[in-house]
């Protein structure tokens, strides 16, 4: 009974055991309180914000709405964490007992032939067997593993959600440039028409003695300019519908002729909110991802230290046998052993410290990685903040520059009707129109291709859609997306 006590806090010691290597902590850096060009007041959770509404387009909306749905990235993204989840089981299961059993039933004998007399009459034998082992995790090896998977496993959530924004960003831009270009087609379609109307004009002056036939030639080069411009835009015009489809996991060519009704270039009405850098941390699910790889490399250097250490298994096995003679004689015996095992690292070569100091390294690399991620999100906001305040100025500037021009043709062309001046004010001014113009639509896509840059950024609107909850987790995101 002595001996009984005096063990049980052995055994005790064992069974609870130790966890080695370091324990993750959140990773820290230095922001600044503010963006250069932002305020100090914070965005919150904007995870559901739809901030593509501003554009007031709900063609744009209800692709966005396919996209989150069906794109093959977001798809791709969801089978890796059911990946993931099987990785947990796997890496918890390895601490765990482990019980097998299997069974074997054999009829064997001798029979002679060619006079040969029979040496052995024929049998039945059966066997069971139940045979258990436990890796007893003295130092956390598995734990540390599970850790480590289970970590690996947020970050496959939160790459669903990476996913998503990516797609967000994607659809957003690609269906500004659809508008873009068909804009300049519109553009050069009106260029075609108004050359036209001053080659006709042309020739009436030539006819009148008015004009020369250098004139007429150069009204016609400039009207078959215009014409040439048109295939391009439309090739470009096609590609960007095509990317659209593929993103929606169609085949390209479905929504083309759907986007080649009339649509403006989308507009977006809002005001700047970008919030403060500390709320990126929160907010965009690549620096989430990238901090849960962290946690994933930093339970690996419990796993690689606790192979230093010895291990115990205990293992035992039970094994009935029955076997059955002819003339009814048979035999019966029971076969068991049990005890532990316990394997100690004496001489590797070095191999298992090469493995700690791997996994030292690489925990090392995810911090940096991790710091890169939040730095680079930053820029991308500043930059993306910069261009968006700026480019309404830009826009602002450009349709009074179209308008000036405008009227600068309608002055040229009355003029030139009189004979009071050339053709060359009248073929001048047109060029200068068509090229204001074409900068202001250029002005216009580059405007919401900031706003959508900015909004990605910030990490805003991946999870719309997926919980009715303000500021879903990374799980509850990615499930409720899954499950649609």
């Amino acid at each position: 009974m002595t001996s009984i006590r005096a063990a049980a806090p052995l055994v005790m010691l064992l069974l609870s055991s130790c966890v080695l290597g370091p324990d993750h902590k959140a990773p820290e850096i230095a922001l600044p309180a503010k963006f250069k060009e932002g305020s100090v007041r914070s965005n919150g959770n904007i995870a559901q914000e739809a901030w593509w509404t501003a554009f007031r387009d709900r063609r744009l909306d209800g692709y966005i709405q396919k996209g989150l749905d069906q794109n093959l990235s977001v798809l791709q993204a969801l089978e890796r964490i059911t990946q993931a989840e099987a990785s947990v089981t796997a890496n918890a299961a390895g601490g765990l007992p482990n019980l097998t059993f299997s069974a074997q039933e054999q009829r064997s004998g001798t029979k002679g032939y060619k006079g040969t007399q029979v040496s052995s009459p024929p049998s039945t034998a059966v066997a069971v067997s139940l045979d258990a082992s436990w890796f007893i995790d003295l130092f956390g090896r598995y734990r540390r593993a599970k850790e480590s998977a289970l970590a690996s496993l947020d970050a496959a959530y939160a790459n669903v959600d990476v996913a998503r924004l990516s797609l967000l960003s994607s659809v957003a831009g690609a269906y500004i440039d659809a508008r873009y270009f068909q804009q300049r087609i519109a553009l050069a379609q009106q260029d075609v028409k108004s050359r036209r109307e001053t080659l006709d004009l042309t020739q009436l002056q030539l006819q009148a003695g008015a004009a020369s036939r250098l004139d007429v030639v150069q009204a016609e080069g400039l009207v078959n300019t215009s014409i040439a411009q048109i295939p391009g835009f439309e090739t470009q015009f096609r590609q960007a519908a095509h990317r659209i489809a593929t993103l929606l996991g169609m085949p390209a060519s479905s929504l083309v002729d759907e986007l080649q009704r009339s649509g403006a270039q989308p507009v977006a009405r809002f005001n700047i909110q970008a919030g403060v850098p500390a709320d990126l941390i929160r907010n965009r699910p690549d620096i989430r991802a990238a901090e849960r790889q962290l946690a994933a490399a930093t339970a690996n250097i419990g796993v690689a230290e606790s192979q230093l250490y010895p291990s115990i298994s205990l293992g035992g096995s039970i094994t009935p046998a029955y076997t059955k003679f002819v003339g009814g004689s048979d035999a019966h015996r029971i076969s068991w052993s049990f005890g532990p095992t316990l394997n100690l690292p004496i001489f590797d070569g070095g191999q298992l410290r090469a493995n700690l100091s791997a996994a030292e390294s690489q925990a090392r690399e995810a911090y940096l990685a991790w710091k890169s991620t939040v730095l680079t999100g930053i820029q991308e906001v500043e930059n993306a903040l910069a261009a968006v305040q700026r480019d309404g100025r830009t826009v602002a500037a450009l349709r009074n520059t179209v308008k000036s021009y405008q009227e600068a043709l309608q002055l040229a062309t009355a003029s030139y009707r009189d004979g009071a001046s050339s053709l060359l004010d009248v073929l001048d001014a047109q060029r200068q129109v068509s090229n204001a113009q074409a900068s202001l639509a250029q002005a216009i896509q580059q405007q919401a291709q900031d706003y959508v840059a900015l909004n990605v950024a910030l990490g805003g609107g991946y999870a719309w859609g997926t919980s009715t909850q303000k500021g879903p987790t990374i799980v509850a995101a990615a499930k409720a997306a899954k499950a649609q």
